[in-house]
C-alpha cells in the first residue's frame, strides 16, 4: 500500500494544453477536517486506508497542499440543459488534480469539486456544500455496491467556509475518482465553437486512452460511439431495474465512458412511482424516472451530432437505433434477474409493466417488495405481500401467472433460490431521508451517522446485525423532501 507521498502521476489530459482546460489552483477551505473516506476508492490508488486519518489527507483535499507532480486543471465544455444548448460551461467549482498510475495499470482522474473558482464560474462561489459533498459521495459508494457504473468517491473534507445559498451553510470539497471525467459537452463545446484542431485532439485522447480496443476496426470512432451507446443503454437499465433517478441528465452530466456521473437532486424510489421527479427545479418533469430512457437516447443524438466531423451521419444514425433494443434487452435480464427468474420467455416484458402497474396504483415500496418476494417460496411469498395491494383481484391474477411462471423453469431448492434473488434484490438502498439524517448530524459536527450509513450501503445484499432501522420503509416525512440543484 502506498502514502499520500508516494502515488504516482501521469497527468495525461492536463498535456493536451490550455485549449482543453484552464490551469487553477485550489482555494484552501478553513479548518478542513474528515467527514468520511472510502477505504475502497482509496484502494483504487494503492493507498493505505490509514492515510485518511492524517493531517496531510485533510490539508491536501482541502486545498491547502498539492503534490509537486499534479497540475490542477479546470475543463472546458458546454452542454445542452434542460434540453437548450448553454454554448459554455466548464469545471466552474472542480478541479482535475492528476492523474494516479496506480500498480495494476490502471489511470485514475483525482477531481476535487468545491474547490473555488475558476474562470468557468460564470458568477459562482466555486464551492459546494458539506450537503451536497456527502449525498454525492454517498451516492457514488452506494450505487458501485449495487454494481450501478459510476464515478468513485475517496472523502469529504469539512470546513468552516461559510457558504451562501437558500442560507448560509458551510463549504466542503469531495474528492471523486473515474479513469475520465470527459462528458458528451467537451465533444459538443468544440464541435459548436468551430475549432476542429482541439475537437480532433479531444478525440484522439479519448479514443487512444479509453476505447483502445476500437482502433483495431475499419471505423475507430464509429466503434468508439457504438461503445458509448452500449454503454449508456447498459447504465439506465440499471437505474431503471433499481430504481434510481438521476435528476439533471444533461448532456454535461454524461460521462463518455458510460457511468453515473454529476450527483445533484437524485433519489432512489420509495414507492414505486414511474412518472417520480426527484429534482424540485424540473417544473416539465424533463428528468422523470420514465423519462430517463428517452432522454438517453436524446443525449446519445446531441452526442452524434458533435461526432460528424467523425463518423457519417447515416452510420452514426444507425448506430443509435441500437440504443432502445440494447436497453430493453438489459432492463429484461435484470428484472427477470430480480424476480427469481432464469430464462427468459416471450411474455416476460407484460409480466414486469403488470406488476409495475400494481405497484403504481398501490404505492408499493419498490426496492422491499424485491427484496420479500426472495425471503420465501414463491406461493407463500405473494401471499404475504399481497396486503400491500389495493387491487387484490389484480394483483391475485399477475400472483398467478407468476407463480405459474415460476415452476415451469421447474424445481429449485429454497434456499438457493433466495441466496440467488437477495444477491441482486438489496436490502439497504439510498433513500434521501436517511441522507438527510446524515447530513443533518454532519452540519452539528457529529460524522458518525454518515460513516455509519456508508458502511452499511458499501454491503447493501447482506443482512447486517442491527441496522434493521436503514431497511425499513421511510416515514412520510422522508418521501417527500425537497431536492434541489442548488449546491
Amino acid at each position: 500500500m502506498k502514502t499520500l507521498e508516494t502515488l504516482t502521476f501521469d497527468n495525461r489530459f492536463a498535456r493536451l494544453g490550455d485549449g482543453l482546460s484552464a490551469h487553477v489552483l485550489p482555494e484552501p477551505i478553513d479548518n478542513p477536517r474528515l467527514v468520511v473516506a472510502s477505504p475502497a476508492a482509496m484502494a483504487l490508488l494503492d493507498l493505505d486506508p490509514a492515510e485518511a486519518e492524517t493531517p496531510l489527507f485533510a490539508e491536501i483535499f482541502g486545498g491547502h497542499k498539492l503534490w509537486a507532480e499534479t497540475e490542477p486543471r479546470a475543463m472546458v465544455y458546454s452542454g445542452h440543459q434542460f434540453g437548450h444548448y448553454n454554448p459554455q460551461l466548464g469545471d466552474g467549482r472542480g478541479l482535475l488534480l492528476g492523474e494516479v498510475y496506480n500498480e495494476a495499470g490502471e489511470h485514475w482522474d483525482l477531481h476535487l469539486k468545491g474547490a473555488g473558482q475558476t474562470p468557468f464560474s460564470r458568477m459562482g462561489d466555486g464551492r459546494a456544500v458539506l450537503r451536497s459533498s456527502i449525498r454525492e459521495f454517498l451516492a457514488s459508494e452506494a450505487l458501485h455496491a449495487l454494481g450501478i457504473p459510476t464515478t468513485r468517491a475517496l472523502c469529504v473534507i469539512g470546513s468552516d467556509t461559510p457558504v451562501w445559498r437558500e442560507k448560509q451553510e458551510r463549504a466542503a470539497m469531495v474528492l471523486r475518482l473515474a479513469p475520465s471525467h470527459v462528458r458528451f459537452g467537451h465533444f459538443e463545446y468544440f464541435y459548436y465553437t468551430k475549432k476542429p484542431e482541439l475537437h480532433a485532439a479531444l478525440a484522439e485522447h479519448v479514443l487512444n486512452l479509453h476505447f483502445a480496443e476500437c482502433r483495431e476496426q475499419p471505423e475507430p470512432y464509429l466503434a468508439m460511439y457504438r461503445e458509448i451507446v452500449e454503454r449508456n443503454a447498459e447504465l439506465i437499465a440499471k437505474w431503471q431495474a433499481y430504481g434510481f433517478c438521476h435528476g439533471v441528465m444533461n448532456t454535461d452530466n454524461m460521462s463518455i465512458l458510460g457511468v453515473t456521473f454529476d450527483f445533484g437532486p437524485f433519489a432512489f424510489l420509495d414507492d414505486f412511482d414511474a412518472n417520480f421527479i426527484c429534482n424540485h427545479s424540473d417544473d416539465q418533469g424533463r428528468y422523470s424516472f420514465s423519462n430517463q430512457v428517452p432522454i438517453g437516447q436524446w443525449n446519445l443524438s446531441a452526442l452524434a451530432q458533435a461526432l460528424t466531423p467523425f463518423i457519417s451521419v447515416d452510420a452514426l444514425r444507425e448506430t443509435l437505433g441500437l440504443y432502445l433494443p440494447l436497453y430493453q434487452a438489459h432492463y429484461l435480464d435484470l428484472m427477470r434477474r430480480r424476480l427469481g427468474l432464469t430464462v427468459a420467455e416471450e411474455d416476460d416484458q407484460k409480466l414486469v409493466e403488470r406488476l409495475l402497474q400494481l405497484m403504481q396504483n398501490s404505492g408499493v415500496d419498490y426496492s422491499l417488495f424485491f427484496r420479500r418476494l426472495g425471503d420465501q417460496a414463491p406461493e407463500h411469498a405473494v401471499a404475504t405481500l399481497r396486503d400491500d395491494f389495493v387491487d387484490l383481484k389484480g394483483f391475485d391474477a399477475w400472483a398467478e401467472l407468476y407463480v405459474a411462471r415460476v415452476n415451469r423453469e421447474g424445481a429449485v431448492d429454497q434456499t438457493q433460490r433466495r441466496a440467488r434473488m437477495h444477491a441482486v434484490n438489496p436490502l439497504y438502498v439510498l433513500r434521501n431521508y436517511l441522507a438527510q439524517k446524515a447530513i443533518d448530524a454532519a452540519e452539528s459536527g457529529d460524522y458518525e451517522e454518515v460513516r455509519r450509513l456508508h458502511t452499511v450501503l458499501s454491503n447493501p445484499f447482506e443482512e447486517q446485525p442491527g441496522m434493521d432501522s436503514y431497511a425499513e420503509r421511510p416515514p412520510e416525512w422522508g418521501k417527500h423532501l425537497e431536492i434541489s440543484c442548488s449546491s
